[in-house]
């Protein structure tokens, strides 16, 4: 379960990496930008992963 435990933290951290370097990017959906839109998406679908990873540490730690 150690291991596992680490992998997740791991996924965590590099799931907050890839979020910071996108918000630094995305500056809201323009428009009629599809662009804008995919990157919002793609935020959308980070936080959403970083947001399980999370909880399934909690849930490990728990234990």
């Amino acid at each position: 379960m150690d291991k596992k435990l680490a992998s997740l933290i791991k996924k965590r951290d590099e799931y907050k990496e890839k979020l910071v370097e996108m918000y630094k990017h995305f500056h809201g959906v323009k428009h009629e930008s599809a662009h804008s839109e995919l990157q919002y998406s793609e935020i959308k679908v980070y936080e959403d992963m970083l947001n399980s990873v999370t909880e399934e540490i909690k849930k490990l730690k728990l234990d």
